[in-house]
């Protein structure tokens, strides 16, 4: 059975106490609702489209730092976990509700869930005219892990692998009507454990940041390609000169 994930949803994970702050900021830079609260804490919620289905979703942490992690979504969930164990990933957790957590070889933390085919929705048009959308994630991944962490991911997803994007990043290549590419940048200094951020497509970078930072956001360095920002709660992610799907 392929391990190839139908659908992927991208996890906010707030630290505590930042979860209300966090949630009203995504929430204003998608235009998406958010959806009753649910488990056994009431920690987990939906970023809900006006059109197609969801990929984006927050979670209030009981400890620890603000994070992003990944739902892969399978036939199976078990059968995928041990396909992911047998490349090197380890399994954290098996729910009694069916899902999976895992920690890839370079430490991130990525969950199988059941299948979930969905439609990709529209980026979303602001009052100005201007487009933007939440359609990356990028894996941040230490030099020392680089060389084991990029053939796990394309080993268990079967997307393609473009590995001379640049100097600094590789891509996979989900299917298209996926709502998220996959980017994977080679850090410069070593760090405990590969981490992910989140990337915006938008028609206008210069407008799309200055209405983040109207919401909250602080804005970081500008490069050619891309501007890093900063949440009101400390998430770091980008907006880039992409054009939205």
């Amino acid at each position: 059975m392929s391990t190839s994930p139908f659908w992927v949803s991208a996890f906010l994970d707030f630290a505590p106490g930042d979860f209300e702050r966090g949630v009203e900021f995504w929430q204003g830079v998608t235009g998406y609702t958010l959806s009753a609260r649910r488990g056994a804490d009431g920690e987990f919620a939906t970023l809900v489209p006006p059109e197609g289905d969801d990929y984006l979703r927050v979670q209030a942490l009981a400890d620890g730092a603000a994070r992003i992690h990944l739902d892969l979504h399978v036939e199976n969930p078990t059968v995928a976990a041990e396909a992911a164990v047998e490349l090197g990933a380890q399994v954290l957790v098996r729910h009694e509700l069916g899902y999976v957590v895992l920690r890839s070889p370079g430490g991130f933390v990525f969950c199988f869930v059941h299948a979930h085919r969905a439609r990709r929705p529209p980026p979303a048009t602001w009052p100005d005219g201007t487009a933007s959308q939440v359609d990356q994630v990028c894996l941040d991944i230490p030099p020392s892990a680089y060389d084991a962490e990029v053939p796990f991911w394309q080993a268990l997803t079967g997307w393609d692998l473009d590995p001379d994007v640049s100097e600094e990043f590789a891509r996979l290549a989900p299917p298209d009507e996926q709502p998220l590419r996959w980017l994977l940048q080679r850090l410069d200094d070593d760090e405990p454990a590969v981490r992910a951020h989140l990337d915006l497509s938008c028609t206008d970078r210069a407008a799309e940041t200055a209405r983040h930072v109207a919401l909250g956001a602080t804005a970081g360095p500008a490069y050619d390609d891309w501007t890093v920002l900063t949440d009101p709660v400390g998430t770091a992610y980008c907006i880039t000169r992409r054009n939205p799907r």
